[in-house]
This record gives structure tokens, C-alpha cells and sequence, in this order.
């Protein structure tokens, strides 16, 4: 298994729930809000400054999956695809192997 887990714009969340959902190997997924901030290396149009470093955190999503080896590319092309907008601060898209994980369920009625 391997997780799966992609920062994206807040405005990208809806439409990539649609063409997630729509992918007969979407395992579900988890969403946290978030704030992120540049990197150091991107282009600044203002003076560093308090200001800006108060005001360099931007809302972010991070969606978090955990999916079969076999989906993950499918899975990973479709975030990309759908949260792509090509401008600086799109986010990122990351895997990691999962050695095991326990699906929480309700009881059965016995």
C-alpha cells in the first residue's frame, strides 16, 4: 500500500473530489486544512520585511490517501491534472510506502 498525500489550492478541492470519485479504484480520502508558506527560492515582488513574513501563509488543503500500488500513478495523475493550474503555489503531490495499516469498522450485529 502506499499513502498518498497532496497539497492543493482550497479552490481545487471540490473539482478534484468529482474526478476522484469518479475512478472505480478511489480508496476515499481525508482532508486537512492547512497554511503554507513559499519557498525561499521563489521570486518575491516585495522587500523582505515583517509584513510579508506575517503575511506569507497561505490556506491550503492537504488531502491524505492510502491506496494499492497499482493506483497510485492513475491516482497521483488525476491530482495533478485537476490541481494544476500553472502558477507558483499549485502544491505538491507526494508518496510513501505504508508497511500496514488496520481499517477502523463498525462492529458487526452478532
Amino acid at each position: 500500500m502506499i499513502e498518498i498525500k497532496a497539497v492543493i489550492r482550497p479552490a481545487k478541492l471540490d473539482i478534484l473530489r468529482t474526478a476522484l470519485r469518479q475512478l472505480p479504484q478511489f480508496p476515499g480520502m481525508s482532508v486537512i486544512k492547512i497554511d503554507g508558506c513559499s519557498a525561499p527560492w521563489v521570486e518575491q515582488s516585495e522587500p523582505a520585511g515583517i509584513k510579508r513574513d506575517l503575511l506569507d501563509y497561505t490556506p491550503k488543503v492537504m488531502v491524505i490517501m492510502v491506496a494499492p500500488e497499482d493506483v497510485v500513478d492513475l491516482l497521483c495523475d488525476t491530482i495533478h491534472r485537476v490541481a494544476h493550474t500553472g502558477r507558483v503555489g499549485d502544491g505538491l503531490i507526494w508518496t510513501t510506502r505504508v508497511e500496514g495499516f488496520i481499517r477502523i469498522t463498525a462492529p458487526s450485529a452478532g
